[in-house]
């Protein structure tokens, strides 16, 4: 399958920071202003009382089935790093290649294609790789790279902007223009980072 125009990897600082909102709510923006879209997580792990996964919420936003944006042999239900889930699952964990290999793209042009990697950076994604080496492997076009705005926001993102492939924008997830936000803000833009705060600066990056 071809490659989108524009591929773009979206990682995070760590579990839970947002990752699959941001990617979900900028593939929807593109997708209302007539940019076609793709999402693709070539593996996640969940809870098994979930009732709702990241594949689910990224296939909603692109009007996709779920199993187009993750591979269903690839949804392991436990709440631990895949390669950890499949294996507590008696499953084999996945290699990085597996997961590259599998990362197919719809026959149709894709303008924008967004990728959601797992946890942070060097979070385990396969049993011989972690998302910033999924990054690098697929050699996407853009990184954003999805951080907290409050406290911790500026020793996240030093640790992990580095471990991505450039060029990276920095996403401070659920900023609200307060003093400390806007003070780490400025701090990130002083040391040379590229940093937006909200979907739509981020959406006009994604086009760009």
């Amino acid at each position: 399958m071809a490659r989108p125009e524009r591929l773009v990897v979206v990682a995070g600082t760590g579990t839970g920071v947002g990752k699959t909102w941001v990617t979900a709510q900028a593939l929807a923006r593109l997708r209302a202003g007539g940019t076609t879209v793709a999402a693709r997580k070539p593996v996640q792990s969940f809870a098994s009382c979930d009732t709702e996964t990241d594949a689910d919420v990224l296939g909603g936003a692109t009007a996709t089935p779920p199993e187009e944006v993750c591979p269903r042999h690839r949804w392991y239900a436990m709440a631990m790093a895949p390669p950890m889930a499949a294996a507590f699952l008696g499953l084999a964990p996945p290699t990085l290649a597996e997961l590259v290999a599998e990362l197919a793209w719809p026959g149709t042009a894709v303008e924008v294609g967004m990728v959601e990697t797992v946890g942070g950076p060097r979070s385990p994604l396969a049993a011989d790789g972690d998302s910033a080496d999924l990054a690098a492997a697929l050699g996407p076009d853009l990184v954003v790279l999805v951080a907290p705005a409050g406290l911790g926001a500026i020793n996240a993102v030093r640790l992990c902007a580095p471990t991505l492939p450039a060029p990276v924008v920095v996403f401070l997830n659920h900023f609200d223009g307060g003093d400390l936000h806007d003070r780490n803000l400025r701090w990130l833009q002083a040391e040379g980072f590229d940093v937006v705060t909200d979907v739509a600066a981020l959406t006009r990056q994604l086009v760009t």
